[in-house]
């Protein structure tokens, strides 16, 4: 009977051991602008951001090791306000591996400039989902859900919808507090509408986008690269009727920054007639890109 139970308790063990949380979040801070502040501060801050973003359980759902979301955060201050206060840019990036290959896509890569905090070293990082306890915990956690929002729609058609719930009710939460990046009418391209944008609606192609993209696209390029291509070509083409909605939405530019470079990738190689078509398209959704977009034609 004792054979028995430690065999079941390292059974247990092996398989507690192979369950893990959804992301694998590579995290830096950076700040030399900032003079007269010890650099074991912003250490300490790089260790126990790692900590939280990768040890925090962000949904009921298991992830083995190689399963987890892989991410990046850059939190570069630029500012010292007070003693236990800064002022930053925070550089979020996630990406996600390709079917049967070695290379990784990326889904999001973005600098959010409204972005202070306060931090001293060693300090708790508290975080309540229905209430905003503090601005550094609860940015950190919208975008993990964004992070992992982005990678569900990738999988399944509105996979991610109960992550961009969870990151406006952060946003909602965050209505009375005095820092800046969570109010509507502080600007148009900030932390309010980018929740808003991937909850509305109106902007449903570009979350079918990502999934003809990705599961559709990339994933089965392997088997048919001209089926895959023309996935990824309809997917873009469905983000004419979003930006016929709304030009220039936030949506539209936060896809754009991350995919333009790998589209004219995919797309060097397909046949002149398919490429004059897309380089139409995409000159048309995504002007801040023409340039990129009329070297498909010269090749």
């Amino acid at each position: 009977m004792k054979i028995k139970h430690l065999l079941l308790f390292v059974l247990i063990a092996l398989c507690n051991s192979l369950i893990a949380q959804e992301l694998n979040c590579t995290v830096k801070v950076l700040s030399p602008a900032i003079q007269g502040t010890e650099k074991s501060v912003f250490e300490t801050l790089e260790t126990a951001v790692k900590e939280f973003m990768n040890n925090t359980r962000w949904s009921n759902d298991n992830f083995k090791q190689d399963e987890r979301i892989e991410c990046n955060i850059t939190i570069n201050v630029t500012k010292r306000l007070a003693v236990d206060e800064f002022e930053a840019n925070i550089i979020v990036q996630s990406r996600r591996p390709v079917y049967k290959s070695s290379y990784n896509t990326n889904l999001i890569n973005y600098q959010d400039n409204d972005f202070t905090f306060k931090y001293t070293p060693f300090q708790p990082f508290e975080f309540n989902e229905n209430a905003f306890t503090n601005n550094l915990t609860s940015t950190l956690a919208y975008y993990a859900y964004i992070f992992i929002g982005l990678d569900y729609d990738t999988y399944s058609p509105d996979g991610g919808t109960p992550f961009y719930q969870k990151a406006q009710t952060i946003v909602n939460n965050a209505q009375n507090a005095s820092d800046k990046g969570w109010k509507a009418f502080e600007g148009s391209k900030n932390r309010y509408w980018l929740a808003e944008n991937l909850a509305n609606s109106n902007y449903k192609g570009v979350r079918s986008c990502l999934y003809n993209y990705h599961r559709m696209g990339l994933d089965r390029m392997t088997q048919d690269v001209e089926l895959s291509r023309k996935s990824i070509a309809d997917g873009l083409e469905g983000l004419l009727k979003v930006h016929n909605m709304q030009m220039g939405s936030f949506l539209m530019q936060i896809f754009f920054l991350a995919k333009a470079d790998e589209i004219v990738n995919i797309f060097s190689v397909a046949t002149p007639d398919v490429k004059n078509k897309l380089v139409t398209l995409l000159n048309t959704i995504d002007p801040g890109n023409v340039t990129k977009y009329e070297k498909l034609r010269a090749n």
